[in-house]
């Protein structure tokens, strides 16, 4: 009886990792990679319990890790040979589980149907088993970046290891059909957190009084985390780029900046609003944030496949961004307002907020980036950011958050509903 239950909770685990994701896409994940890396043997170690401080934060998996397996149980190793792939994970430890929960067995019943993996075996057995694992592989690949890696370095002296960021990233920049389903429900949740920060919003709350209205409503839609640190910046703190102590009060004649975005079945979404906290720009204000509208309609509307992120070059999405802010407006001493935008115009997102991603490889059919073209000056206490989130499509970009509004008129009309 206990192997029946103990079968349903793993297969909850699994399904819950996955959301839409089948084993075969993880399969067939693998092989692209195999195919990626020729000849060589892939050694992957999944984050540890207490890897990332899980007192705080609570497990989660290495991204790379979740994306090659959907496995989300702490010191699993991953296995590519040319010719097989093994998932190696831990036996069962009862004192352990008092603290964390129940875990799989590389014995139970049924494991391999739920893992897809036809070769499952203890993780404790791995590093005695690495030579005949490695036997005549001509190479060694594993994320050097790690702290395993050392290990793998003292295991293998006589073996170059050499990173498989690269390849994985690659691959992770391209985003399948369910994938993107995934990120249109964590952008969906992020949306009505912003709609409920609009709601709330009045003169005299503070910043982290609307950062937790915001994280409430996305904890609520069932999403685990947050995609990062939520950033809720009014009057001087919206021009500093990742604010995130969230500790001023605000008042009536400011802005706030709210860059937040929830993780929902492990895909972040990044959005970013800027408000006037008492529901009606001033004149200034209303300037700066329809100078950075317009650079953000700008890009929205160049995006294409053949088109980068980087700052420079014939197809820099940053460029166009650029020069429209540098030819629109200027600052109280009459300067150009290039000067005040000072970040890029966006990256990659899908299990990262800041994604995996090749820079030398132009954008793509497939892949997911933010737009967020922004203007901060710290004289004026005034930050502007208008963030949001971009399928590039054979003819262009598909705007992911098009539901939030953006327009000032209908930011200061849903401000004044409170809606």
């Amino acid at each position: 009886m206990r192997r029946v239950v103990w079968l349903l909770v793993l297969a909850a685990t699994v399904a819950v990792a996955g959301e839409g994701i089948t084993l075969g896409e993880y399969r067939g994940r693998r092989e692209a990679l195999r195919k990626e890396i020729k000849g060589g043997v892939i050694l992957l170690v999944g984050a540890r319990e207490g890897d990332h401080g899980d007192i705080r934060t609570g497990f989660f998996q290495e991204p790379n890790f979740r994306y090659l397996t959907g496995w989300v149980e702490p010191g699993a190793v991953l296995v590519i040979t040319p010719g097989e792939e093994m998932l190696f994970i831990p036996r069962r430890d009862p004192e352990q589980e008092k603290w964390t929960g129940p875990k799989a067995d590389p014995a139970d019943d049924g494991i391999r149907e739920i893992t897809g993996f036809d070769f499952v075996e203890p993780s404790e057995t791995f590093e005695s088993r690495l030579p005949e694992l490695i036997g005549s592989a001509a190479d060694v690949y594993t994320l050097t970046g790690q702290p395993y890696a050392e290990r793998l370095r003292a295991l293998l002296p006589l073996r170059e290891l050499k990173d498989a960021g690269s390849a994985i990233a690659r691959l992770r920049m391209m985003k399948s059909k369910a994938e993107l389903a995934l990120m249109r429900r964590s952008v969906e949740a992020t949306i009505a957190a912003h709609r409920a920060a609009w709601k709330r919003m009045k003169p005299g709350l503070f910043e982290y009084q609307i950062a937790a209205t915001m994280m409430e409503v996305y904890r609520d839609a069932g999403c685990e985390r947050d995609a990062y640190a939520p950033i809720v910046g009014s009057g001087p703190n919206s021009t500093v780029l990742h604010y995130s102590s969230n500790r001023r009060r605000f008042d009536a004649g400011e802005v706030v900046l709210m860059d937040v975005g929830a993780e929902c079945s492990g895909y972040a979404a990044d959005i970013t609003r800027t408000v006037p906290a008492g529901g009606r720009f001033t004149e200034r204000q209303r300037e700066i944030y329809k100078i950075v509208l317009g650079a953000q309609k700008a890009v929205i509307g160049a995006v294409k496949p053949g088109m980068t992120l980087n700052r420079n070059g014939p197809n820099s999405l940053y460029q166009i961004a650029y020069d429209y802010i540098d030819s629109h407006g200027a600052d109280s001493e009459g300067h150009s307002l290039g000067r005040y935008f000072t970040h890029g115009i966006g990256h990659h997102i899908g299990l990262d907020v800041h994604d995996a991603n090749d820079p030398a490889r132009p954008l793509a059919a497939g892949m997911v980036i933010t737009v967020e073209p922004g203007i901060y000056i710290p004289e004026e206490s005034i930050g502007i950011r208008i963030e949001d989130m971009v399928l590039v499509t054979e003819d262009g970009g598909e705007v992911l958050s098009s539901a939030l509004p953006k327009e000032p008129k209908q930011i200061e009309r849903a401000v004044r509903k409170g809606s």
